[in-house]
């Protein structure tokens, strides 16, 4: 059944809402028309439409049952010229009705079993999810807020965590086998392992510098490299010096008789031959050699300078170089100045092959940068190597706290691993159970639904529906079997032809509900003729003549009555009317007080145009209209500024002009204070105006300012007219 009902931004209910609390089997809703009951019927009957986006109905452990909702909607939806046909248990023999209403019975109590079982597994639950809690919360508070200051990074990842803290500790106790020390042990290692721990630092790159030496030291560079001494022409060059000259200007000739050096046309063949004879293939080579090893010493030397720049800035970038940087820049400084000479000298080879060098070995500084690498990246290495061995000793370190912490909460870890696995062993038997139950709930529902088939009929709601018309005076018309479907029903006229379009609202009004009660008795297929539902009226009397109206209580009552004592399908009403009479009519049953456990009372109304509601719980609070109508007036903080116009008009006509006999003019001349007169004329006009017209929001407005003022002079004629008395006793005063 439903428990609760939440209702807001839809129709007369704002952004707020109300909310219908603690719903019990039986349920009745007083208010007036346009408070909001037919948008809460409307809800109930499809809760999924867009527009109760906003609004929730809760049902009992999760269970939604089939609800039917009589309202305005109910008849355009069921009424037309073809009626859905009521099953009921017609067919049934008398055994077979009382076996059925059995298994009924069994079902009702296996799922209301089901229900306590849903509800004490999520108690149970409850109690768990509260144990762990609790301790979550004392760990925190007796380890991690006592022990934080001493080892905050033991609690590295854990802080602000109670969940993996207290399964941190749980787990610890189980597997942590670390030595066990004492507190002051513990503290003593922590101020030099914890902290601001060290991290590791990469080597200092070692220099390539070894084919730079093997071209400083080439032979060739001693070499006088000079042409073929055994040509005739060579002897000359020779004794000249003149080798390098010659071989400059050899280039210039290129086929030409023109001597490039004396410019007259000396130039021959034989001459040519001599000089190419004199310039071999030896030659050739070495000279090729040269250049090569120019190039590769440059392209060597600039790249070793890069690399010791380089050295050195990232070396004065670190906050501990492990480098004597000035023994560095010393160092870079002479090898740059040696690489410098040596070029020079290479590029003077280049150009005077038969020169001989002597390159300045760059070794020894070389070797002593690289010395200066080496011995840093021996201290590297002993740097890392504290690093490593600081990881392990914290890792140890960190492992003991945990093992101290664990032993030190142990009575606390072992009450709370008992208190879960207790109450997850009654979780689970409760679920075995409850699973159990559902299994039982599915077979017997199935072995109902196989009972009912072919035991039902809608032929007795027909004949239902018609002895109750004909016992309540409609006469002129009844329901009888489609033609074209023996499992629909037609209102007939007695001269046979349909009647709907005939027939007045009030008998229309009537029989609507005649049916309605049909099938909240019954269903519309065989199959859920026996299921559980929730029924809501809303109005079931809007225009039915006054002595329908006791009918229609009484069919209601006989519901209500049902419910009460668990029988049939129907396991809650929720009835809902703006008419007094009917109300207190309906709400009253066999004489018996209507304060009852299994029933609940609310008004719904209207103030500042926004629905409102006020429960009363097991008291009713209808007793009568003219009670009604003061205790309106009590809640008038409750109301609009209209609806107070009205009580008061509708209290001053009962009392005083009806039962009293008393005209305005009586009332008025009661004041002997002409100003107070006028004054209790203008609220006569107040009340008379506001209770007969529908004014403006500014009226409204104006409405609400004057009201108390109002109010008092309302008080001021029961004074005058000697019945004050009267006045304290309704206000409860």
């Amino acid at each position: 059944m439903i428990t609760s009902i939440s209702i807001a931004d839809v129709a007369t209910y704002d952004g707020h809402g109300v909310r219908f609390e603690d719903l019990k089997e039986i349920g009745f809703v007083y208010g007036a028309n346009g408070t909001g009951k037919t948008t809460l019927t409307n809800l109930l009957d499809n809760a999924s439409q867009a527009e109760f986006s906003k609004c929730t109905v809760t049902w009992e452990g999760g269970s939604k049952l089939p609800t039917l909702v009589y309202n305005r909607n109910f008849r355009e939806k069921n009424f037309a010229n073809d009626i859905n046909g009521v099953f009921t248990l017609g067919q049934a023999t008398k055994e077979e009705k009382l076996a059925i209403a059995k298994m009924a019975s069994d079902l009702s109590q296996i799922k209301a079993t089901l229900i306590q079982k849903s509800k004490t597994l999520q108690t149970l639950q409850d109690d768990k999810n509260s144990i762990e809690t609790s301790f979550r919360e004392a760990a925190w508070q007796d380890v991690h807020l006592k022990y934080r200051p001493l080892f905050d990074d033991v609690f590295s990842g854990l802080k602000g965590n109670k969940v993996k803290f207290a399964n941190r500790l749980i787990s610890e106790l189980k597997t942590n086998v670390s030595e066990l020390r004492d507190l002051e042990d513990l503290k003593s290692t922590s101020t030099t392992i914890l902290g601001q721990a060290p991290t590791t630092e990469p080597q200092v790159k070692e220099l390539e510098y070894k084919r730079l030496l093997e071209i400083e030291d080439d032979s060739i560079f001693g070499k006088n490299i000079v042409g073929k001494s055994d040509v005739e022409i060579g002897k000359l060059i020779d004794r000249l010096g003149i080798s390098d000259w010659v071989n400059e200007g050899r280039p210039h000739i290129d086929g030409s008789s023109t001597c490039p050096f004396c410019q007259e046309t000396t130039i021959t063949k034989d001459f040519t031959d001599q000089l190419a004879a004199y310039f071999d293939d030896t030659f050739q080579l070495n000279a090729a050699t040269i250049k090569t090893l120019a190039a590769e010493y440059a392209a060597a030397t600039t790249k070793l300078i890069a690399d010791l720049e380089a050295l050195e800035i990232g070396e004065k970038e670190k906050t501990d170089s492990k480098i004597d940087l000035a023994t560095l820049r010393s160092k870079i400084e002479s090898i740059k100045s040696q690489f410098h000479g040596n070029t020079g000298r290479i590029e003077t080879k280049c150009k005077e092959l038969s020169r001989i060098i002597d390159l300045t070995s760059t070794k020894l500084h070389l070797d002593e940068v690289s010395k200066l690498i080496d011995d840093a990246n021996k201290k590297v290495a002993k740097h890392n190597a504290i690093v490593d061995n600081h990881a392990s000793e914290k890792s140890t370190l960190v492992s003991c706290v945990w093992r101290f912490l664990a032993e030190e909460y142990k009575t606390a870890i072992d009450q709370f691993k008992t208190n879960v696995t207790n109450k997850q062993k009654a979780i689970d038997g409760v679920k075995t159970k409850r699973d159990d139950l559902q299994i039982k709930h599915g077979e017997l529902d199935s072995s109902i639904k196989e009972a009912s088939k072919n035991v039902t009929s809608v032929q007795p709601s027909v004949d239902a529906i018609n002895r109750l018309l004909k016992a309540y005076g409609f006469l002129n018309f009844k329901i009888v079997p489609s033609s074209d479907d023996k499992n629909q029903y037609q209102i007939q006229r007695e001269d046979g032809s349909i009647a709907v379009s005939t027939l007045s609202e009030g008998e229309i009004t009537f029989i609507t509900f005649l049916y309605f009660l049909q099938l909240a008795k019954g269903g519309t297929t065989a199959d859920s003729v026996t299921d559980e539902r929730v029924i809501v009226i809303d109005d079931p009397i809007s225009s039915l003549d006054s002595n329908v109206l006791f009918i229609v209580s009484t069919l209601i009552k006989g519901m209500l009555d049902d419910v009460r004592n668990n029988r049939g399908p129907i396991r809650q009403i929720l009835l809902l009317t703006h008419n007094v009479y009917f109300h207190k009519e309906v709400s009253y049953i066999s004489g018996i007080p209507e304060e009852r456990n299994n029933t609940h009372f609310w008004i719904l109304r209207k103030k500042n145009k926004a629905s409102t509601l006020q429960p009363y719980l097991m008291e009713n609070p209808i007793h009568n209209s003219y009670q009604l109508l003061w205790r309106e007036l009590k809640n008038s903080d409750l109301n609009d500024c209209i609806t107070i116009q009205n009580t008061m008009r509708r209290i001053i006509e009962n009392y005083f002009k009806i039962l009293g006999k008393y005209s305005y003019d009586d009332i008025y001349e009661k004041f002997d204070d002409p100003q107070e007169r006028e004054i209790c004329r203008s609220m006569m006009s107040w009340i008379n105006e506001g209770s007969h017209t529908i004014p403006d929001d500014l009226f409204i407005q104006a409405n609400d300012d004057v009201k108390d003022k109002y109010r008092k002079v309302f008080e001021h004629i029961f004074k005058n007219m000697n019945h004050h008395e009267h006045y304290k006793m309704m206000m409860g005063e």
